[in-house]
């Protein structure tokens, strides 16, 4: 069984909210949107760590952002056909092996006092009140928070391990055990009968014994010794601590990373040791699992956790690294608008697989950062992606402060990269080169670049009457040319339909970018990099050389960037900001 989908009203900072889950499912989104607050919900309904006290509604439970005195809890289960469910939660599972969990919390508008109930049913629609979590016997979750107490943890998890391991010795090995077992008892009743010998052991309990008569003769009966118990081999196994060993000698586990990936190997390793029949069935949920390692090494623990861990998993995380080891249709991408979180595409959808299907290519190949951005500019090659990053620093635009990246999608391929985004409902802005193309077989050219935004606007972008009017007035014209110099007429049509498409985050060059440099407020700093050599000359070994020519160029010049504040080549970068502004202001 797996649990296919959570439906929270009114909870925390989810006002109506649907969100689909997979076998194994990897839960993104900026700080603070609402990861934990999801995983909290599942735990009210499903964690046997919390007692009544903990599930009992608070007032930061419900919904932050209007007036509101209840809140719902949905879980909804698909494949619900382990015995053990089956009979716990007999007349609730359905016929199609369905099974709904709810929590209902109400608070009175004039007292606050709070209450809840619980249900389960077959469907949403077929709910029936129950007294208690009786289920969690069979159907719990087994939580890892991001803030680990590592050392009391492995302690406590390695007397499983060794318990678990001592059940399942073969013969021959319980009686090499046993021959051994008493050997180490002979050992530690003589290490115990020589510590007290240590002079300064010797002088220290005759010194407290003689202070302990002059307080009471009672005390004389009776003497106080410092005594190891090491010979309790039983109490002596149980203080074992893990160590790591080096060329023969134990030294001192390092970091917090190292004992991180302990912490998840052990808990990992409990995981697997379980008995093949189901008696339960527990989801895991893991709360930022990169805690303290270095990329390569994230990379390998979500491989390392997605092969190991038997049944459902969720994570959480703000890796990259961790990212880009999950299958896109895993991703639940949390965003907020309004103050409401939802999930886009509701969740692990078909809709981002099907984006990454067509992409053709592993997640990875796509800078995982661009995942937990706020908007996504996109330009054509290494050589813009290099200017608009340094452009954005000479006029103030702090991207990384205001979560936009930069993303090249190599050539003109912009629409599969525009179809993730809005799949993962992340914003995105566009500039592309405003191509003139010869159309095949005829005589006659075309405007290419506008002609692809003109597609991008129809097949991804909201629909806008302005705009569709613009485009139907002048559309004819963008391939009616017929010499590749347009006419005045052609440019006409070209500019009207530029300037409707900036509405909707697309900008196009008035020729391409070496072009537009040479038109900027920047010609006199390129004719001096460029001394003694034409207009065509300084375009041509711009386009011949460019990322080449943009990196040295930068490298010398890039304080002049500034004077490129107001010019049209930054709105792409303004818009980015204007839109950050707005979800600022929508959130707030």
């Amino acid at each position: 069984m797996k649990l296919a989908k959570v439906k929270l009203k009114g909870f925390r900072n989810f006002k109506d909210a649907i969100v689909n889950f997979e076998m194994k499912s990897l839960v993104i989104g900026a700080n603070d949107v609402g990861k934990t607050n999801l995983l909290w919900a599942v735990r009210l309904l499903l964690d046997r760590n919390l007692n009544d006290f903990d599930v009992e509604p608070k007032d930061s439970d419900f919904y932050a952002y209007e007036e509101t005195n209840n809140f719902e809890i949905y879980l909804f289960f698909d494949d619900v056909v382990e015995d053990c469910v089956v009979s716990k939660l007999k007349g609730k599972v359905g016929d199609d092996d369905k099974l709904c969990l709810a929590y209902k919390a109400f608070r009175d508008k004039d007292t606050k006092a709070k209450s809840y109930k619980l249900y389960a049913g077959v469907s949403e629609s077929g709910l029936e009140e129950i007294e208690d979590r009786y289920y969690r016997k069979v159907i719990n979750i087994q939580y890892i928070s991001s803030r680990r107490d590592f050392q009391s943890y492995i302690n406590r998890e390695k007397n499983y391990l060794f318990q678990f391991a001592k059940q399942n010795r073969d013969e021959k090995e319980v009686q090499d055990d046993d021959v051994l077992f008493g050997e180490i008892q002979r050992d530690l009743k003589e290490i115990d009968e020589k510590i007290p010998k240590l002079n300064f052991i010797a002088s220290a309990t005759k010194s407290l014994n003689e202070e302990l008569v002059n307080l009471s003769l009672h005390h004389k009966k009776q003497s106080i010794v410092f005594d190891t118990n090491a010979s309790n081999i039983d109490n002596f196994i149980n203080s074992v601590t893990i160590a790591s060993r080096s060329n023969g000698e134990n030294v001192r586990i390092g970091g917090d990373g190292r004992l991180n990936q302990i912490y998840l190997a052990l808990w990992a390793s409990k995981n697997e040791l379980k008995e093949e029949k189901i008696e339960e069935v527990t989801i895991v949920g893991i709360e930022e699992p990169e805690a303290h390692l270095h990329p390569h090494q994230q990379r390998k623990l979500a491989e390392y956790l997605n092969k190991t861990i038997k049944g459902q998993v969720i994570l959480t995380s703000h890796s990259p690294q961790i990212t880009c080891e999950f299958n896109p249709n895993s991703i639940i991408r949390l965003y907020s608008k309004k103050g409401a979180t939802n999930a886009a595409s509701n969740g692990c959808s078909k809709i981002i697989d099907d984006a990454f299907d067509d992409f053709g290519y592993r997640l990875s190949i796509i800078p995982s950062e661009a995942f937990f951005s706020d908007v996504v500019f996109l330009v054509e090659g290494p050589s813009e992606e290099m200017f608009y990053k340094t452009l954005a620093k000479q006029i103030n635009v702090d991207l990384d402060r205001l979560n936009i990246s930069v993303l090249m999608v190599d050539g003109i391929g912009f629409k599969v990269f525009i179809k993730i985004l809005n799949s993962l409902n992340i914003a995105w802005v566009l500039r592309t080169d405003n191509d003139i193309f010869k159309i095949p077989e005829k005589i006659g050219y075309r405007y290419a670049g506008v002609q692809r935004c003109v597609n991008y606007y129809r097949d991804y972008c909201t629909y806008d009457q302005d705009t569709d009017d613009i485009i139907t007035r002048f559309e004819l014209q963008l391939s009616n040319i017929p010499l590749k110099q347009p006419l005045a007429v052609n440019v006409e049509a070209s500019e009207k339909i530029i300037k409707v498409l900036q509405k909707h985050g697309m900008y196009i060059s008035k020729i391409d970018l070496e072009n537009d440099l040479y038109q900027s407020p920047i010609k006199e700093d390129l004719m001096n990099f460029f001394p003694k050599k034409s207009q065509e000359e300084i375009v041509g070994a711009m386009q011949d050389r460019k990322a080449i020519f943009m990196y040295d160029f930068l490298k010398k010049e890039k304080t002049k960037l500034h004077n490129l504040k107001n010019d049209d080549i930054a709105l792409p970068l303004m818009r980015c900001v204007n839109i950050i502004e707005r979800l600022h202001d929508e959130n707030n």
